[in-house]
C-alpha cells in the first residue's frame, strides 16, 4: 500500500505536467483534524481545470494514478442531472488498497465552493486562482443547538412513525419495518442523541456522517444501548430492539429538554409506547385493533 506522501507526489506530478490543470485541492476527512485516521481514508482530490471536457473525453489519463481494481463513474448514471461542464468525477479503488475520489472542476465552480466550504487544503495553485484560508475546520458540521420547534418536531416524528413500525411487525413485514426503523425513526433518535452530544461538548463537535462518531462523546452505556437497537429478521428480536429504542429516545429527550429548558410532551410519548405494547400482544386473528 502506497504511503501518504507517495500518493500526494503522484497526484502533484500529474498536475504539474499538465498545463490544463490549474490548481489542485483536497477536501473530505483528510482535511479534518478531528476525523479518525485509518487505512481506509479516501483521498478526495479536485483538479481545477480550464475545460472539464478535455479530461472527460480522454479515457486513458486516469491510469496514471495507479493500477485500478475497479471504479465508478457517478456522473454517467442514467438519471444523473449533473453539470459535467463544471464538475465531473471518477471514484477509483486501486489494487494496493488506496482509494482516490477524483474530480475535475471549472474555476468558477471551485470559487463558488470555496465561498461555502471550510474543509479543504490547497495542494497546488499554479496561477494563484484560489483564495487562501485559515486552518481547516469542521465547524460547519458541528451539532447545532435545536430550536424548541425543532426539538418538538423530532419527538413528534419519532413517536408518530413508531406507529408504522408496530403495524409492520404485527404484519411480519420485516423489509418495511427495517426501512421505517432505519431511514425514519432511527434518524430522529440519532438527532436527539446528537443534541445530547452537543450539550455535553458545548456544540463544538461533529458526530459525522450517520452519527458515526457519537461513540466518542456519548456515555458508554448510552452508546451500547444505541447499538442494541439494531436487529435482524427475527420478529421477537425486533420488538425487543424497538422497546430499547423508545426507552433510550424518551430518556434522552427528557435529558435534552431539561438542559435546554424545553418541555417534553409526556402524553405523546406515553400514548405511542402504549400503542406499541398493545400491538405487540395483539393476536394475529384480531378483527379489531381495540
Amino acid at each position: 500500500m502506497r504511503k501518504e506522501q507517495e500518493v500526494y507526489q503522484c497526484i502533484l506530478d500529474i498536475a504539474r505536467k499538465n498545463p490544463r490543470i490549474l490548481a489542485v485541492y483536497m477536501n473530505g476527512s483528510r482535511t479534518n483534524p478531528n476525523a479518525v485516521k485509518d487505512i481506509f481514508q479516501d483521498y478526495d482530490i479536485v483538479f481545477v481545470v480550464e475545460k472539464t471536457s478535455d479530461f472527460i473525453n480522454d479515457k486513458e489519463w486516469i491510469n496514471h494514478f495507479g493500477n485500478i481494481m475497479y471504479m465508478q463513474y457517478p456522473d454517467e448514471f442514467p438519471d444523473c442531472s449533473c453539470d459535467k461542464e463544471n464538475f465531473y468525477g471518477w471514484l477509483m479503488q486501486f489494487t494496493d488498497g488506496i482509494r482516490i475520489d477524483l474530480h475535475v472542476e471549472s474555476v468558477s465552480h471551485a470559487l463558488e465552493y470555496f465561498q461555502k466550504g471550510k474543509l479543504y487544503k490547497i495542494l497546488l495553485d499554479k496561477k494563484q486562482l484560489l483564495p487562501k484560508m485559515a486552518t481547516a475546520t469542521d465547524e460547519q458540521y458541528w451539532v447545532k443547538k435545536p430550536t424548541k420547534e425543532q426539538y418538538l418536531a423530532c419527538c413528534n416524528e419519532f413517536w408518530w412513525c413508531s406507529n408504522n413500525i408496530a403495524k409492520g411487525l404485527w404484519r411480519e413485514e420485516i423489509p418495511y419495518v427495517q426501512d421505517m426503523t432505519n431511514f425514519i425513526v432511527r434518524k430522529e433518535l440519532e438527532k436527539m442523541l446528537s443534541w445530547k452530544v452537543g450539550i455535553l461538548e458545548h456544540f463544538r463537535v461533529s458526530v459525522g456522517k450517520s452519527a458515526k462518531y457519537m461513540y466518542r462523546w456519548l456515555p458508554k452505556e448510552d452508546y451500547d444501548r444505541y447499538l442494541s437497537t439494531y436487529f435482524g429478521g427475527n420478529i421477537s428480536e425486533a420488538w425487543k430492539a424497538i422497546h430499547i429504542m423508545t426507552a433510550l429516545f424518551e430518556e434522552t429527550a427528557i435529558w435534552v429538554a431539561e438542559h435546554l429548558e424545553y418541555s417534553y410532551n409526556e402524553n405523546e410519548g406515553n400514548a405511542a409506547k402504549e400503542f406499541l405494547q398493545h400491538v405487540e400482544k395483539l393476536p394475529k386473528d384480531a378483527a379489531d385493533i381495540y
